[in-house]
């Protein structure tokens, strides 16, 4: 197994560690720092944030840091630092696009500050030749891997960050730039590595890992109240629905023509799913936002589990977590066709369209046996932080 020991490491990106759900980096900074010393940058405050955002605890407690009446530099565990950077950036999305020069100006002293801050911490404990790895921030580390001269700069995809219009107005000129700079870039997803290697020869898909320690198959998860008076067969969704990622028509068109079945829905609604005719029909239920610990036992409620994504620029190559936790409770999943889907295609039924939906769940009940669902959880319990953090290692060890 590839391992890299005894390195400092330096993690910029776009979620703060503060930030109470989980996230890849996060998960990905713990595996770091098994082995190595790691600085977890928070995203620096910029004016916008401090202006709308001073009464939230957190950027609170950022703002006395840089006051210095608080400590920067957090210990979260060993080999681990949370950091506060003490630079104040502009904020400048609101610039005309694509990447003025005004902007590009501003965004290299918005740089040039962040740096400078991010070399404060790394002085103070005493970093150097350091890995500096970066999770997606497309714009306030661009500079970094001159600024900081860094032995290896990495760039991490796990999301299309283009198919949203913040990122896209000046991301589709900065972050091709962006990636082709990089010592290495990676991706946890076939497609989001080919984008990769359209700009940077080095470039690897690592896989994604998952946190299953919740979705665990031994627990002994009760009925949840609002599932035990509901009809079977079950057909279940756990998770946002929100209809620029999930299709509303789908769960419709299956509601409409298998009148027999329940359509469950676990999740906080948009507008749009709000204001649907899901809400109509008599075997879809809507059981709102659970919070996170109770999602396992749903899960478990459900006969069949489903992912009715729309196929655009946002979902094609996002990895889809929420299969994992699926297949790690032992449950045949049926799930919107599409490029990083053929990762699961093994273990999963795969849909083009509405109707395909309701042939495979039918499939899928009448197939499903122990057998089955022990194949489920052993693919899922595979995915770990573990492997995808060693093909991060094996991707920068053959790059060296």
């Amino acid at each position: 197994m590839s391992l890299i020991r005894n390195r400092d490491i330096v993690i910029i990106g776009l979620q703060q560690w503060y930030t109470p759900i989980g996230s890849n980096c996060k998960n990905i900074a713990l595996q770091f720092a098994r082995h190595n010393r790691v600085l977890y940058v928070n995203t620096p405050l910029d004016r916008n944030t401090i202006l709308q955002q001073k009464d939230d605890p957190n950027v609170a407690y950022h703002l006395k840091t840089i006051q210095k009446k608080e400590p920067s530099i957090v210990p979260v565990r060993e080999n681990l630092w949370s950091y506060y950077p003490s630079a104040v950036l502009e904020s400048i999305n609101w610039l005309p696009a694509p990447a003025s020069p005004v902007f590009s100006w501003l965004n290299k002293r918005n740089n040039r500050k962040f740096a400078a801050s991010i070399k404060e911490a790394m002085d103070e404990l005493g970093f150097k030749d350091v890995i500096l790895f970066n999770d997606n921030d497309i714009f306030r580390g661009f500079y970094m891997k001159e600024l900081l001269k860094p032995a290896t700069y990495i760039y991490y995809s796990r999301d299309y960050l283009l198919g949203v219009d913040y990122w896209k107005k000046h991301g589709e000129k900065i972050e091709p730039l962006h990636i082709a700079k990089a010592d290495v870039a990676v991706a946890n997803s076939n497609y989001l590595a080919d984008i990769l290697k359209k700009y940077n020869p080095n470039s690897y898909y690592v896989g994604q890992g998952c946190d299953l320690s919740l979705f665990d198959v031994t627990q002994g998860y009760a009925i949840p109240e609002d599932v035990k008076g509901i009809k079977g067969p079950v057909i279940g969704y756990v998770g946002a629905l929100n209809a620029h990622r999930l299709d509303p028509g789908i769960i419709e068109h299956i509601a409409r023509e298998k009148k027999d079945w329940s359509i469950v829905l676990v999740g906080p609604e948009d507008e749009t799913f709000q204001k649907s005719v899901l809400h109509e029909l008599p075997n879809v239920h809507f059981l709102g936002r659970k919070e996170l610990k109770e999602l396992p036992a749903y899960i478990k409620a459900f006969d069949i589990c489903i992912n009715p994504q729309q196929v655009n620029v946002l979902t094609v190559g996002n990895y889809p977590l929420k299969i994992d936790e699926y297949l790690a409770l032992g449950k045949p999943v049926v799930a919107t066709a599409t490029r990083t889907m053929e990762f699961f295609d093994s273990h999963t039924y795969l849909a083009r369209n509405a109707n395909e939906y309701v042939t495979l769940i039918s499939k899928a009940l009448a197939e499903d046996n122990m057998t089955l669902q022990e194949q489920r959880i052993a693919f899922a319990r595979s995915h770990s932080w573990e492997n995808s953090v060693t093909a991060i290692y094996e991707a920068i060890l053959n790059t060296a």
